[in-house]
């Protein structure tokens, strides 16, 4: 059996998720002030909201410090998948919170309130502007860790809640139209839930050893395939351990090879994997041709006649 080398951390740079996490506790002390000065229903519900968020940017501190904690005897892959664990619970926490803003929201329908308007807004500026700040900071690694997206999301989903608290300030300022509120809260629901979507999916494929999205099982057979002094692949497997860390095996059937040969096929293949599908662990079982089928090894003597 050949093995490739040991799985690499992500090398994800880590954000500034524990200045994100105290930022998020502030604004939601400040909105949930603001909503009591203001007798407002929205700038009190948002406050929950965000506390909500700080409560799943709080699980993302503790995965990102578990994900970096080296392999040993029994977690041999190490701990990557804090990170996906902790994605996965981030997802059920926005899914329980665009509940529970739909349900809020319904109930101001059902009987509207008439907050301080201009107060309204002017706190919800603030706690927006605190959100894009913080989004910005995790804006580079959202595209490369999952549980930094989750964490990017939810800061997301606060500055969203935000501007519609303070659109709807400023209406109900100008109109006295308090229902607009309410609606604003529900849109805001829905993006929530159109959002968390991919999170969750995401997870569960990890969970469930999918193949990543970019490394098909048929697209990285052809590409192992053209691999020279390679006849056929089989039993092959891809599956990720957490964001960016890839994982391959598969069973190779080679021509009869020397092990000079069979050698300079693996770091071949190594090669292919890695910069094709950003696949650095990879375990390959060869196969040979010409061997008997239920013995199947490296053929490393001359040929013989049968």
């Amino acid at each position: 059996m050949a093995q490739g080398r040991a799985v690499p951390a992500a090398g994800v740079r880590r954000p500034p998720l524990r200045t994100a996490l105290a930022l998020t506790v502030c604004v939601a002390a400040l909105e949930f002030g603001g909503g009591l000065a203001a007798h407002s229903l929205a700038l009190v519900a948002d406050s929950a909201h965000v506390l909500m968020d700080a409560i799943a940017l709080a699980i993302a501190v503790v995965a990102s410090i578990g994900a970096q904690r080296p392999a040993n005897e029994r977690q041999s892959y190490g701990f990557a998948r804090f990170e996906i664990l902790a994605a996965l619970a981030n997802g059920g926490l926005l899914f329980a919170v665009a509940i529970l803003i739909a349900v809020a929201a319904i109930g101001r329908f059902a009987a509207p309130a008439l907050p301080q308007g201009g107060l309204m807004a002017l706190v919800a500026a603030v706690g927006c502007a605190t959100n894009a700040g913080i989004g910005w900071s995790l804006a580079y690694d959202s595209h490369r860790d999952l549980n930094v997206r989750a964490a990017f999301l939810h800061v997301v989903t606060d500055a969203l809640g935000a501007v519609a608290v303070a659109a709807g300030g400023l209406v109900i300022l100008a109109t006295g139209a308090a229902w607009i509120d309410p609606a604003l809260s529900l849109a805001v629901a829905g993006v929530i839930v159109f959002g968390v979507t991919g999170i969750v999916r995401e997870s569960a494929d990890v969970l469930l050893q999918s193949a990543p999205a970019h490394a098909s099982i048929k697209t990285v057979r052809e590409r192992m395939r053209a691999v020279q002094g390679v006849v056929d692949v089989h039993d092959l497997h891809v599956w990720s351990i957490g964001s960016g860390s890839h994982v391959l095996s598969a069973h190779v059937l080679l021509a009869d090879a020397r092990i000079s040969e069979a050698t300079a096929i693996l770091r071949g293949l190594e090669r292919r994997l890695s910069e094709d599908f950003a696949i650095d662990h990879v375990t390959i079982q060869f196969e040979c041709e010409s061997c008997d089928a239920s013995d199947r090894i490296i053929c490393t003597q001359p040929s013989r006649e049968r």
